[in-house]
């Protein structure tokens, strides 16, 4: 059980003039904030915009299905290709009985030539292709914005998180210090017989119970700033910044169902891909249609006839191949691509569904959170008073140090209450912001260099030759 915080200025039973400003300036230093390294939740969002691992491997992700497209538009050019040939060759012949008058040639052919092929018609594959590409880098781009929306959202989560267990360790450990010079009173009051043994033990076991909770948050902060250090890619410093909530928020339950089910990236993603799997059973069937293209060839031998002769040889060719049975692959695979595609347009509805779900989740959180933090706060208000009233009745003796114990315990309930209501309250606005698609360094207006995905795009799309791209690496 945690415990709770006992205000420093509050009167305790024992206490002398001199010990209540002791614990007074003992609590405000504990509650002050500290100077210097505070971070706000802007800084910690661009920082895991800009070195998170998992978000620049997705990037690397998109570059790489980018490549499908120039490679689709391939089949609309042409191939070349030189041919080569070298050796040896020993001929002979016999024109008489016995072996007698013959002839001997010795050789070294050579032969080279220049082969061009240009396709002409290949049953509408290549344009499919093409489509499914673009559609493909589309659904990819999606993903890239969910990832991104995924690491601003476990961002904030893990700077919220800290800010909270910052802020219940504080608390523990003033209670604990007003506690320690509770017992002393207690243990004083004792000496002289206000009170019994049974009050002391009581207040041993109080201040062990804060001292066991005071751990118990320490440990808490320093797991939520390791997971702080692993999104963000920087140390957590001290003293975090109560964030406010994003902007463009739907303003109730409704908007914020339809938002999710158009703009959540997960539907637009899918939507992309049942496209892509249209395109693929055009490009399936193309293959059961003829196909036509053109040949050009040049070649040049030497000693390939006679051991001083040349050959040249120039051809071009239009070619026409009709396929009238492919073993039952194509049709095959046309089945295949069908099912497939089937399946990816049941995925678009499982995606809106799970959009749904979240951004209905998300509402209901956060409203939920914002009733709790305004709860919170009365309860505080209330507890402040009690507590001040339950000291004042045990100075009289009509109240006991038990008594006491409680309405601080009480007290320190709230305000850890309150900070994490605060706590919840933020992480499930950010998650609403993500699931309508807002939750992105553009919306978030982050002063960061956005990754413009089409940069690398327009590079690669009508690229002929070339092993690199300027976005290599990145």
């Amino acid at each position: 059980m945690i415990t709770r915080f006992l205000s420093p200025f509050q009167y305790v039973p024992g206490f002398s003039r001199a010990t209540i400003g002791a614990a007074a300036f003992a609590g405000a230093l504990a509650l002050a904030p500290a100077p210097a390294q505070a971070q706000s939740l802007a800084e910690a969002l661009i920082a895991a915009y800009s070195n998170n691992p998992t978000l620049a491997a997705r990037r690397a992700r998109l570059r790489a299905t980018d490549e499908q497209v120039p490679q689709a538009l391939s089949n609309w050019r042409p191939s070349v290709a030189i041919t080569g040939s070298s050796g040896k060759e020993y001929n002979s012949s016999t024109l008489r009985a016995g072996g007698t008058g013959g002839r001997s040639q010795n050789r070294s052919p050579v032969t080279y030539g220049l082969a061009l092929t240009q396709p002409l018609y290949r049953g509408g594959r290549t344009t499919a292709a093409t489509e499914g590409a673009e559609n493909a880098v589309r659904a990819e781009r999606a993903r890239l914005i969910d990832t991104e929306q995924d690491i601003l959202l476990a961002a904030a989560t893990a700077y919220l998180n800290v800010f909270r267990d910052e802020a219940v360790l504080s608390l523990n450990v003033n209670n604990e210090k007003v506690l320690k010079r509770q017992l002393e009173a207690t243990k004083d009051r004792f000496e002289v017989g206000e009170i019994t043994r049974t009050d002391v033990h009581q207040a041993e076991a109080r201040l062990a119970g804060a001292t066991a909770d005071r751990i118990s948050a320490e440990a808490n902060l320093e797991n939520s700033r390791a997971a702080y250090e692993n999104i963000v890619g920087l140390p957590a410093p001290k003293n975090l910044e109560l964030p406010g909530d994003p902007g463009g928020l739907p303003t109730d339950r409704h908007n914020a169902i339809k938002l999710a089910a158009t703009s959540n990236p997960n539907v637009i993603a899918a939507e992309f891909d049942r496209k892509a799997g249209t395109n693929t059973v055009r490009e399936v069937k193309g293959e059961l249609l003829p196909e036509v293209d053109i040949t050009v060839g040049l070649d040049r031998g030497f000693e390939t006839s006679s051991d001083r002769g040349i050959s040249n040889s120039t051809d071009i060719r239009l070619n026409l191949t009709v396929p009238i049975y492919q073993q039952g692959a194509v049709y095959s695979r046309l089945r295949e691509a069908k099912q497939s595609l089937a399946e990816l347009t049941r995925n678009i509805d499982q995606a809106r569904r799970d959009a749904i779900e979240d951004a209905t989740s998300a509402w209901e959180n956060l409203q939920t959170a914002r009733a709790r933090v305004v709860s919170f706060s009365a309860q505080i208000e209330a507890n402040v008073v009690a507590l001040d009233g339950v000291e004042r009745e045990a100075a009289v003796g009509s109240r006991t140090v038990l008594d006491v114990l409680d309405a601080e315990q009480e007290l320190l309930d709230s305000r850890v209450g309150h900070t994490q209501a605060q706590r919840d309250e933020r992480v499930a606005a950010f998650e609403l912001a993500a699931a309508i698609g807002r939750m992105t360094a553009a919306d978030l207006k982050l002063a960061v260099d956005v990754y413009d995905p089409r940069m690398h795009y327009d590079e690669v799309r009508g690229k002929w030759v070339g092993g690199s791209s300027s976005d290599e690496g990145k």
